[in-house]
């Protein structure tokens, strides 16, 4: 399943993706701000309710942050993929400057919108890139 197919209908299959989503974007070092900001989080969601995401609270049922919450995981098994003896790895790699970003931080161009999700995602997941290349048998 791609992240653009993710469309969950129940609390618990979205308060499972709230809190696997919350610990990734925990383990990443991001603040309630980033957080916000990388989910597409509507207007009216706070940035004090990322505590209760971190609890009990599920997402707000929006297409958008479910999708945007699928492409962070995925970015999060790539990274775990590529630096499998140290996880921590994956969190720095976040915060270095890259080449192919214009030495911007790949947590940077994520913050960007949807297309710098996308981006970072093809660089770390070549399935992903392979996807989008229109490469795919069909």
């Amino acid at each position: 399943m791609t992240a653009e197919q993710i469309v969950l209908q129940t609390t618990d299959e979205r308060m499972g993706l709230t809190r696997a989503t919350m610990q990734v974007l925990d383990n990443w070092g991001l603040d309630a701000a980033q957080m916000h900001a990388l989910l597409a989080m509507p207007e009216t969601v706070r940035k004090r309710a990322f505590n209760g995401f971190r609890n009990q609270t599920p997402f707000p049922a929006d297409p958008v942050v479910e999708k945007r919450a699928g492409y962070v995981l995925r970015i999060a098994e790539a990274l775990r993929t590529s630096f499998p003896t140290n996880p921590k790895m994956g969190g720095r790699w976040l915060r270095q400057g890259h080449r192919r970003f214009g030495n911007q931080s790949p947590l940077s161009v994520m913050l960007q919108g949807e297309d710098g999700l996308v981006a970072i995602l093809a660089q770390v997941d070549c399935t992903f890139a392979w996807d989008q290349s229109g490469s795919r048998a069909h």
